[in-house]
């Protein structure tokens, strides 16, 4: 197969055109008329996941390897080392970013969590719920199955909630619910959040988005069967983890 022929066909699944002009989504390494036989399917890239693929395939990740134009090929950052590698074995890479997240993942974590979300804006889905918040945080860590939870508690009982996956602190100030579910949550975010009277749930980057590789491969399984196409699902590792004290 050629990348056009599935890029055309990821494009009818989540447009490309969707993303945010500071994203990079899209075909990123290779060329539109190179072949393939295997589609691996990731959240991230790290060196170990590609060592392990097969060289000549295709990768698609959720997250971009390249954001920002590149002066130097070297060892010596993340997207570049990687990109060596990525070259050398001939493997391609498209990214499915802000487009995707907008189209699809958004909307499968409030399903997860199973109230009646509605979208708000591109990137923000809202709940009206009658729940205190240490019913809700129980909740929220059950339904996602987080290892553990760092909040900010403002509002002993929770009537709405806005969710947005990944790092979307960014997205505050249009905040109008009393608790905000997203990941990445900084220090001072959360007490810009604390003196805007909005509680914090932090659901984590990697943990709200990697069902990002499950959720493509069910959309691209019974194309890539008649295809001809062996599809896998992989993921990169959380570059955290968790420490139980004592």
């Amino acid at each position: 197969m050629k990348i056009y022929q599935i890029y055309k066909f990821l494009d009818e699944i989540s447009p490309f055109e969707l993303q945010e002009k500071w994203d990079n989504s899209g075909l990123i390494v290779g060329d539109m008329t190179d072949s393939f036989k295997k589609v691996y399917i990731s959240l991230d890239l790290d060196s170990s996941l590609i060592n392990n693929i097969e060289n000549g395939s295709l990768i698609i990740t959720h997250h971009p390897l390249i954001f920002k134009p590149i002066k130097t090929i070297n060892d010596k950052s993340y997207s570049t080392k990687l990109l060596k590698l990525l070259i050398k074995k001939d493997i391609k890479l498209i990214s499915m970013h802000t487009n995707f997240d907008k189209t699809h993942l958004n909307l499968y974590i409030a399903n997860i969590i199973g109230f009646d979300f509605k979208k708000e804006s591109d990137f923000i889905y809202t709940a009206n719920i009658d729940m205190s918040f240490d019913k809700l945080q129980k909740y929220i860590q059950d339904k996602l199955n987080l290892p553990y939870l760092k909040v900010t508690n403002t509002k002993k009982h929770i009537k709405s909630i806005s969710l947005c996956t990944g790092s979307g602190m960014g997205l505050l100030p249009y905040i109008k619910a009393d608790c905000f579910l997203t990941g990445d949550i900084k220090y001072h975010e959360a007490m810009e959040a604390k003196e805007l009277n909005i509680s914090l749930i932090d659901i984590g980057h990697y943990e709200s988005e990697i069902y990002f590789s499950d959720i493509l491969y069910k959309l691209l399984k019974k194309y890539l069967k008649k295809n001809k196409i062996k599809g896998i699902i992989t993921t990169s590792q959380n570059p955290f983890n968790y420490i139980k004290g004592k």
